[in-house]
């Protein structure tokens, strides 16, 4: 089996779950490519596509709000020979004669854009291929029902019917979990987590992530952090890509001992691991990758759209709480950090999911899926 996994360059979140389920594929000695979808429109597309929503994710959070609800209650900009469609799915020819040459029969989604693409592609090209998408969020995002792959792989059964209603068949949806690589899974005494990272065994750890982008009130909650923490709380906060906040971190914190700033990290499983508490946006991912190390969290709302979906159902099963200003969420951190008993009581509501991971299940069942794919010039 050939896997193709295509993803999208709009947040790091959907290349994160495209590495983890190509991980698992690696792990089984098999072929299993990553692409930017939106490359096929045309590379100059991809970047400005990117570059847009980072703007947008970055510096005008209310605006993504407002054009994902839009999104919400206008699906129909998605459905097809509406010009939103025809723009999204103009690579498609492109894509065909990827697949083909690369001789790809297992074609795997992480975004909904390459979804469409994939749709229109087999409406002029029908291929026996296996196709899927796998939500990235715990919702079902806007457009997921103008797709019409195989199967539709979600991170929760309790989503189901939301799914359903959207328009998605019953028939083709497979609760796997949401994929996160290994590492996350593994069992890490938190202790040697921070001695690892340099951090004195015996501290607290509040860990806070404003994902890859960098967004969020960080150096505010900062300031109300660093008036909150005691002598023997440490406090590390990645910046991701946003160069411009590390800088401006680094020049009003590097003085104080209790805190650490990094900007993009390879190492986000050792971190999360060493952490007593994990504050961050609700990333579908981030928020994954916490649950499945055991972490409580402490979830700040900075966008909306889809995360204000994740951080309900985090918050429903209990590994998670949130407050709605800078200095709540300081308030609520340090008083969460002087409770261990809640904390341990969060931790445990974290789902483990008994037998195979998220990543194993769908690679699993799309192996029992498997068809064969007949000489490129039979469809060529």
């Amino acid at each position: 089996m050939r896997t193709l996994i295509l993803s999208c360059n709009t947040g790091e979140g959907h290349n994160s779950c495209a590495k983890a389920i190509q991980e698992t594929y690696a792990a089984h000695g098999e072929t299993c490519d990553i692409v930017d979808a939106l490359q096929f429109i045309s590379k100059r597309a991809s970047q400005f596509i990117s570059d847009w929503h980072s703007r947008i994710y970055r510096h005008a959070p209310k605006l993504y709000k407002a054009g994902y609800h839009t999104a919400e209650e206008r699906t129909s900009v998605f459905r097809e020979g509406t010009t939103v469609y025809r723009y999204l799915t103009s690579g498609s020819e492109k894509l065909y004669h990827f697949i083909l040459d690369g001789g790809y029969d297992n074609i795997i989604c992480t975004h909904v854009f390459p979804a469409l693409a994939l749709t229109a592609m087999l409406k002029h090209h029908p291929m026996p291929l296996v196709t899927s998408f796998v939500s990235t969020d715990y919702t079902c995002s806007p457009s997921v029902e103008n797709s019409e792959l195989d199967y539709y792989f979600i991170p929760d059964i309790s989503l189901t019917e939301e799914f359903v209603q959207c328009g998605v068949p019953r028939e083709k949806l497979i609760d796997s979990g949401m994929p996160v690589k290994q590492a996350f899974y593994q069992d890490t005494d938190k202790a040697a987590a921070k001695a690892e990272l340099g951090l004195p065994a015996d501290h607290q750890h509040l860990l806070v992530m404003c994902g890859s982008i960098g967004c969020g009130p960080i150096k505010e909650l900062t300031e109300d952090l660093l008036i909150r923490l005691t002598s023997e709380q440490e406090l590390t906060i990645v910046c991701g890509a946003n160069e411009e906040l590390f800088a401006k971190l680094e020049r009003h914190f590097a003085h104080d001992p209790r805190i650490h700033i990094h900007g993009m990290v390879d190492y986000v499983p050792l971190l999360i691991h060493s952490a007593d508490l994990f504050l961050t946006k609700p990333g579908g991912l981030s928020t994954s990758e916490a649950a499945a190390c055991g972490v409580p969290m402490l979830l700040m709302d900075t966008v909306a759209g889809c995360e204000g979906h994740n951080l309900n159902f985090f918050l429903r099963q209990g590994i998670a709480v949130t407050a709605d200003t800078p200095k709540h969420l300081a308030d609520l951190a340090a008083a969460l950090l002087a409770d261990p008993e809640q904390l341990q009581k969060m931790a445990r509501a974290a789902r483990h999911r008994k037998g195979d991971t998220p990543s194993e299940t769908i690679y699993a069942f799309l192996h029992r899926q498997k068809k064969q794919l007949p000489h490129e010039e039979q469809y060529a």
